[in-house]
Order: C-alpha cells, then structure tokens, then sequence
C-alpha cells in the first residue's frame, strides 16, 4: 500500500481518536530520554529512517520543587538571556489538577532538579519520581514525543504491510545453563525461509552471529514468537553471553544490541512480573501475549502451548510434523530433516497466530501513542485508553484532572453489576443473549461520563469508537471474506471494541485512573441492573428456564425441539421491549449446559465442542489424568450418560491401581513462589510439595516464577523435570527422628522419559484426588445420593440402602416451565 500525507485536516473528533498529525507508515519508533527521537516509516515498500527533537516533559499538580531555581524557571514563551534550567506552560484547568507541563533538555535533568527541589521541602533525600506519589505525572519517553507530536504507528497501513518475521529456538534443554541452541528456524511473510543449524556445541557462537545478521538483512518492522519473551530471548540472550556474541538485531541509527528489563504484564486475570526485551527500531511481539488476551475473553482455550493453539484456531496444517519434546534432539541426530521441518511448521503457525490475533492491537496502535510492542500487551484501560485522553487534553493546553488520585477509598467504591445463579445442575437446549456492550452502551445513551472531565472528551471518543466500529463492521462484511481489505476492518473493529468495552472498567478504576468516576461508575451499573431485570422478567413471562445471568449475558433452556429461528424470534421480541440504544443479541444456542457456580459452567456444543469456563472446573494445576476423566465424565453427564459416568469412574480407578498410568499422567505443575533461602527458612515448621520435590531430586536453586512439575509417591515427591532437562535419581530414603522420609543418596542423572514413565506413585493417594479434586466437579449433576453411588470405587452395593440401578439415575435437569 503507497504511503503518503494527507493534506486534509483531521476532523476534531477524530484528532481526539487517532492524532492530529498525518504521517503515514510510521513502523517503529525510538526515543532518549535526551530528546532525541528516532523514526522508521515504512514508504512504498522501503524503509526510511528519520531523526527528529523533542522536548522531554512531565506533568505536576504545582511548581512548589522547583521554584528554588528562581530566574532558573521560565515559562514556556518567555525569552531569557541567562541560563534557563527548567521551563513550564501553565495548563487551563482547576487548582485540583496536573495544571503545569514542566520542560527540560533531557528527562534526567528535569527528574534530578525536581528532587532536589523536593529534598530540600521534604528535609530527605529523594532518588526517584514516584517517591513524591501522584504529584507528578509521567510517560516514557516514546509516549512523550507520540503524545506531543500527534503522530500515531501505521497510518494509512495494512497489517498486511509490517515486515514480519518468526524465528522458533530448537535447544537440547530448556534451561541455558545446561542446554544449547542446534537450530533456528526463520521466515518472514515475505515468502523467505531458512534452517539455521549447529550440529556441535563449537558451531552454536556462529549460529547466533548468523542468525542476528540475517535479521539485520532481512530488516524485518517486527519480530515474532510464541512464548518469545518466556523463552525464545532469554534463551538467546544467555548463551550469546557465555559466547560473548553481541545480539545485534536493531536497525541502524540506535544502540544494535538488545536490551532487557523488568515489566508488569497486565495480560489476563492476573498482574506478573517477567523480563521484557527490546529491540531499537523494530517491534517484538510474543504471540503467547495475543492468545491470553483472547483466552481472557472466551475462556475455552485448553492450552497456551503454540501446537494445541494452532488446532484450536484451526492453523494446523494436515501434514503438519509433530515430534515430542524430549524426543526432537535425539530425532535430529537420526533425521535432521524431519526436525526441520518441524521447526519450519512451527513458525509458519506463528505468522498463522500473528495474522489472526495481532490485526487488534495494529489497528489500537493507530490510535494510542504507545509503541505497537507495548500495546499488544497493555491493558485497555490504563494502557491504551488513558494516553489518549491525555494526549487529548495536552493537545488543548487542558489540564489533567488531579482530584480522581487523590480521591479517598470510599469514592471509588460503587455497587457492581447482578450476578445471578438461578439453578445448578444439567440444561439442554441452552440459549445465551448478550446485551452488546450493555455499560459502553448505557453510558452513550444517557450521557454517563467522569466529571472530571471537563472537556467531554471520554464519552466523545466512546461515541465516535461505537459509530465508526459499526462501520468497519459492515465494511468487513460487504468485502470478499479473507481478503486484505476484509481483515482490516474486521481487525479495526475488534480493536474499537476493546477500548470501548474498557470504558467502564477504566472510569470505576478509582486512584488508578485519572478519569476515574466512582458515583459515574455506580450509576451504569444501577441502570445496567434494571435493564437485566427487565430482561429476565421477560423470559420468566414466557416459562423459560434461568440458568445464569450478568453483564455479559443471560443463560437460559428453551422448549425441547425449537429451532434455532425459534430462539432467535424470542430474543428479538424481548430486544423490541427495551430502550432506544439498547440493543439485546442472539448471542449462541448449546446442546447442554453444567451449571456449578456463577461463572463455573460448562457448555456441549451441536458439533460435541466440550466448553468449560471458570476455576471450579479447570486449573492450571490439573493432573493429565484427571483433567482428561473429567472432560470425559462432563461429555457423557451432559448427554445423560450416567452409565457411561460410573464406567469411567470405575476404569480410571482400575487404571491407578494396576500401574496402568505412567507418572507424567499424575504429575501437577505449579509456580514457584518462594526463593530457595525464603522456603528453607519456613521448610522446618512447613513443607510444600514442590520444593521438596525440587530439593529431593538435588535441586537447591530456582527462580521465583519458575514453573515445576512434580507427584506423590508413598516416600515423598518426585520432581518430574521437562522434555528435555534431566535430573538425579534418589536411591536411599530413609525416615528422619521427625518421621519424614529424606533422600540420603543419589546416583546418575536420569532424563524425562526415564520419569515420566514410572509407575512408583502413590495409588490411594490418587484415587482420593480422583474423587475429591474431579469427580466432585460433578457433584451439582446429581443429587447427594446419586453422586455417592456414581462415584464409589467399590463395586459392591451401600451397607444401609439398596442401590437403585445405575441405569435408572438421572441428572439434576433444569428444566423450562
């Protein structure tokens, strides 16, 4: 696509959106914390690279730390003949605001001075910003010169106009200090290919030297792997250590050598720490990120591994070569082309990812002013909503509000949205109805905003966000399914969702955002109760049967036999009903539904899909063999196989009893928590299974955030190391004075496999796991009697009652009136 300015001005409503300045093809972007900025843009098909100054700023609420400077301090527009250290404009908005924007010629000296000026107010030493709390308000640097320039990435771009580029790691290990790299596979979505190999620990510091100079040939706009900042660049970045290679794969015009640091990553349920990586001049995207943010919405995926992700989104190519982890070096020495081709599949499903989750955060990345890297894994919220309201407002000498950080606990605080469970147990015929965007929509329709905001710039974005979404939706539906110009409003629209679903969250945030609203907040959720009462009101009038409800929809089972034309005529009747704005959807239908708590459920689709959502029904901690009996016991529950139920109750039993299960099928895998001298402190008033796994097996150092896989045997717990990790084997356990079994000695090292296919574990233990962990699950399906029949491993009939037969027990349906 030709790239080229657009002299047409930006209507206003658009500035607020996307920037005022029309540079087109930005790809990349640089900046120092001396206000110099560098600039890739992407123009007919070439690179061209640009330097340009900018003045670096922060925000405050008052210029009490640096009036000390005295004729030092100038405003903004006045003209000195001596020495000006620090400049200030003097924003319009209330005293309870970010009213000054403060300038210097480098962030350092504007952060030293602010100090200084705070030491001496303080009667302390100070060495950092965030030590003054919210008093001052900053961004990074490449959001300083973004948000001060107006230029946003990818202007007048496709996603099918980035230079891509995938590289996937094969190691004999999965640890760098025992383990090294003996291939590399690479492409790029310009059609290139290569297969980079070591076939001796001598030939691997040649392999990293070539690997960065192809990158730097090929001058790809991004870099990309699945799980590439957990493994693919720490891995990378270890062994170019230990072989002193500098990884050089920036552009030219900045440091080459990529660079690290700690981050929060605020993808998914959860907060946690990680290293980051950076790269001058190119983007770095870690496709693992794009899958959790999806998982975090449809809640089904059962794995983040790129192989059972590529078969969940259908990616996989038939021919596609499958080798097991600890099997692909010792395959390599016997069939080094059978392993680079499996190498070669795994990029290719990378860019397959890339294309169809990566389209959002492109599009979002022309409308915030983040690096394209950071947005793929920012929160819509404080990530990408907030710079963009505060470019908005910088960009009108407004200043920012104040009052929302400093504002008390209780005013944050606001009744949340209904949660309702109407029934536990077993629906057939399911229908979810989704109000579309119930608290973005309500806070459109009845003008809903922070009062904070004085500009009107936050409902004005959401209202722009929700016209032109419509817009790229009906685009991507007028054009040819797949084409370029398909997926790039499919891509725009998914991305405006995200912001205008984020909406809520964001002015409920409380001291978190700037723009928060709690009494705002409190009154969407009030009027997002009453529009779902009305709406199961509606559904009770016509004897339907209430599953579960909240803001993101309503469950409920319909007659037995209607059609889905028939479920789509009843939610229509009941969307006519509600008010101008609102909009109630069709949302799907399910062959049959487990409810077993508010969020907890699983869904049978027409086409046997077993769906399961929430934490009462799946852990990251599952055992193989249980998760696999209960996605098993809810497939047959679901259809009212209750025979089928007891009979794999019964031979996953028989299974643990006579061996039949190697040790890999019991192991759990948890993250570490606790550094090595922290858990010995406690380990003699408390022991945890996965450390005393680890230190069984010789293990005395970990990494906090370390995931470890383990199981139980009658002598204590056996650390079960990765596909491609060995460990020790423990020959001589003995009971210590405290009655504790300890390892006394250990032999050679043993590998995975010779592990994972023990048969050593400690049977009774997991047949209590069995029922307790999973057949429990399954508890709101039956009644107490039923479940206690089903689920007792003897075979023999109750001591007090006669058994009736298994044949005649009955789920606990949920039925229509």
């Amino acid at each position: 696509m030709q790239t080229q300015i657009d002299p047409t001005p930006i209507p206003i409503e658009d500035e607020y959106l996307f920037g005022w300045n029309p540079t087109p093809g930005i790809v990349s972007v640089w900046a120092h914390r001396d206000g110099r900025a560098l600039i890739w843009r992407r123009v007919n098909g070439t690179v061209v690279r640009s330097a340009e100054h900018y003045i670096p700023w922060l925000l405050a609420t008052s210029l009490q730390d640096v009036k000390y400077l005295g004729d030092a301090l100038q405003p903004h527009d006045e003209h000195a003949s001596h020495k000006v250290v620090l400049r200030y404009r003097k924003l319009n908005g209330p005293a309870s605001s970010y009213k000054y924007l403060l300038y210097a010629r480098e962030s350092r000296l504007l952060e030293k001075t602010i100090l200084e000026g705070a030491g001496h107010r303080l009667r302390r030493p100070l060495n950092m910003i965030n030590e003054l709390g919210d008093a001052y308000y900053r961004v990074g640097p490449v959001e300083q010169y973004l948000m001060s320039s107006g230029k946003v990435y990818f202007r007048g771009m496709t996603y099918q106009d980035l230079h891509r580029l995938q590289f996937d790691l094969e190691t004999t290990a999965l640890d760098p200090h025992r383990g090294r790299i003996f291939l590399v596979a690479i492409r790029d979505n310009h059609g290139f290919e290569r297969v980079l190999e070591a076939a001796t620990p001598e030939e691997e510091a040649h392999l990293i030297y070539e690997l960065c100079a192809l990158i730097r040939e090929r001058d790809p706009d991004v870099i990309e792997n699945h799980n590439l900042f957990g493994f693919d660049l720490p891995f990378l970045e270890h062994r170019a250590t230990v072989h002193r290679v500098p990884l050089e794969i920036g552009r030219t015009g900045g440091p080459m050598v990529m660079e690290s640091y700690q981050e929060t990553l605020a993808v998914g349920p959860e907060a946690r720490k990680r290293k980051r990586f950076s790269v001058v001049g190119r983007e770095l995207i870690d496709t693992m990120d794009a899958v959790r943010r999806h998982d975090f919405v449809v809640r089904d995926i059962p794995s983040y591994g790129l192989k059972e992700v590529a078969k969940y989104f259908r990616i996989a190519s038939p021919q596609r070569v499958y080798i097991e982890g600890s099997d692909i070096f010792e395959t390599y020495q016997k069939n080094p082309n059978l392993v680079r081709r499996y190498a070669m599949d795994d990029v290719t499903e990378v860019d397959g990812l890339s294309q169809r989750l990566l389209g959002a955060p492109f599009a979002l990345a022309g409308m915030a002013p983040r690096r394209y890297e950071r947005l793929a894994s920012a929160g819509p919220a404080m990530g990408i909503l907030e710079p963009i309201l505060v470019r908005s407002y910088l960009r009108r000498d407004a200043a920012p509000p104040y009052q929302a950080a400093q504002q008390s606990a209780e005013d944050g605080l606001h009744e949340g949205g209904a949660v309702h469970l109407f029934a536990s147990g077993i629906a057939e015929q399911v229908v979810k109805a989704d109000v579309a965007s119930l608290y973005p929509s309500l806070m459109r329709t009845f003008r809903i905003g922070p009062s904070c905001d004085r500009l009107g710039i936050f409902l004005n974005i959401l209202g722009r966000l929700t016209d032109l979404r419509l817009e790229h939706k009906e685009m991507a539906l007028q054009n040819k399914r797949h084409s370029i110009e398909s997926n790039h409003h499919a891509a725009t629209q998914a991305a405006m969702k995200i912001l205008i679903n984020a909406a809520y969250g964001y002015m409920g945030a409380g001291k978190m955002a700037l723009f928060a609203d709690g009494k705002a907040a409190g009154e969407v959720t009030r009027r997002g109760r009453a529009i779902l009462n009305s709406i199961l009101d509606a559904l009770r009038q016509r004897g339907m049967a209430l599953i579960e409800a909240d803001t993101d929809g309503v469950y409920f089972a319909v007659p037995r036999g209607w059609s889905a034309a028939q479920e789509k005529e009843l939610v229509n009747s009941i969307a006519s009903e509600l008010p101008a704005g609102i909009r109630l959807e069709y949302e799907g239908r399910y062959r049959a539904m487990l409810s077993h708590e508010v969020k907890n459920y699983a869904l049978l689709t027409y086409d046997n899909r077993l769906l399961v959502h929430g934490v009462a029904l799946r852990s990251s901690r599952a055992e193989p063999f249980g998760d696999r009996f209960l996605r098993k016991a809810l497939h047959c529950a679901m259809v009212g196989d209750v025979v089928g139920v007891r009979n794999l109750y019964l031979e996953t039993v028989s299974d643990l009893r006579n061996r039949r299960l190697p040790a890999s099928e019991l192991a759990t895998r948890v993250k570490l928590s606790k550094k090595p001298e922290t858990y010995m402190e406690a380990r003699n008033s408390h022991q945890e299974p996965a450390y005393e796994a680890l230190l069984g097996a010789g293990r005395t150092h970990w990494e906090v955030g370390e995931r470890v896989r383990f199981y139980r045997t009658r002598k204590g717990y056996v650390w079960l190391p990765d596909e491609t990790e060995e460990a020790p084997i423990v020959t001589d356990w003995r009971e210590q004075a405290d009655g504790k079994v300890a390892p006394q000695t250990k032999t050679s090292l043993v590998t995975y496999q010779d592990i994972a296919n023990r048969r050593d574990y400690d049977v009774e233990h997991y047949v209590q796991v069995l029922r307790n962990s999973y057949a429990a699950r399954l508890s709101k399906a039956f009644s107490k009697e039923a479940f206690e029949q089903l689920f007792r491993a003897e075979q023999q009939p109750s001591l007090f009652d006669v058994d009736p037969p298994i044949e005649s027990i009955e789920p606990l349906w949920i039925r229509h009136n």
